[in-house]
């Protein structure tokens, strides 16, 4: 979408909305995330949030401060400069999740709400293997590990990861939602919706297929592990994250460092260009993956 075609509008008296595309991609989320970066080194007087999502910004502000047209014409100005850059980069980490794929507690939650979901028979992973043409669930967790995943926005509950898978558009994983939802889902469960992949920070209801656990806190309000000192969530829009398969005894020794205060995230920082990635993502996520495992 060009800068003429991003659409504006008003939530109310305190709130801009600027949607830059109808459908999720890599250039429309990171044209959100550069415009945020942007309108927060400018510091504009009256904006009090800064929120950006899949393909979409808002921005909550005090119309006392900064009037709706002031505030809507720093933002345009602020789009005009992004769109006028040839390439955009971001400054961001990658770093690993090691998961449980095809776990216990899932897997019972799972089997709790059968009658709610597309394929009753089965769990999950069956289904998500099924549904994206793959021979095995083991073909499918091999596609869902294997590639990095951008965390294109955080929020709905206290610190879930929104997750954009990084490969060409038709390799993707896409599935839907359960019919209705459930009313559990563990905690720290890895799960999909649609072509985004999330992290359940927390118990509760949910309608993302469950693929397995992590054993690694991501919402931390204690702040007791070293990764969480500066804040208590620990995503942010732009990380790139690996995730790893791990089998119950790694997963137990994870989770036994995570209870002891000594689990670090394995992460590395690194310079994420949109357009090298576009040319050749295979390429780009090999060179992310030896940022990440160089030792």
């Amino acid at each position: 979408m060009t800068v003429s075609e991003t659409r504006y509008s008003w939530g109310a008296d305190e709130h801009l909305v600027v949607q830059f595309a109808e459908a999720m991609s890599l250039e429309a989320n990171f044209r959100a995330m550069a415009v945020s970066k942007v309108l927060d080194a400018d510091r504009l007087a009256g904006i009090t949030d800064i929120c950006p999502g899949n393909a979409s910004l808002l921005i909550r502000f005090d119309p006392d401060v900064t009037p709706p047209a002031e505030l809507e014409a720093a933002v345009r100005q602020a789009e005009q400069h992004v769109g006028n850059q040839p390439s955009l980069s971001l400054e961001t980490r990658i770093f690993e999740v090691p998961v449980w794929y095809d776990d216990p507690y899932t897997n019972e939650v799972g089997a709790r709400f059968r009658d709610r979901h597309q394929r009753p028979e089965g769990n999950d992973l069956e289904f998500g293997a099924i549904e994206n043409g793959m021979a095995s669930i083991e073909e499918f967790i091999e596609a869902h590990s294997g590639s990095p995943w951008i965390t294109s926005m955080v929020g709905f509950v206290s610190g879930l990861p929104f997750l954009f898978q990084m490969v060409p558009r038709e390799r993707q994983i896409e599935l839907p939602k359960y019919l209705r939802p459930r009313t559990d889902t563990p905690p720290l469960t890895v799960g999909h919706g649609g072509c985004f992949a999330a992290i359940y920070s927390v118990r509760g209801a949910g309608g993302y297929q469950m693929f397995g656990v992590t054993p690694t806190p991501i919402f931390d309000p204690e702040q007791r592990l070293a990764d969480f000192a500066d804040f208590m969530v620990f995503f942010r829009p732009g990380d790139i994250v690996k995730f790893r398969s791990v089998d119950e005894a790694e997963y137990r020794s994870i989770e036994a460092e995570v209870e002891a205060g000594t689990y670090r995230f394995r992460q590395r920082p690194v310079t994420f260009t949109l357009n090298e990635f576009l040319a050749d993502p295979d390429a780009y996520n090999g060179s992310l993956m030896e940022a990440l495992y160089d030792r």
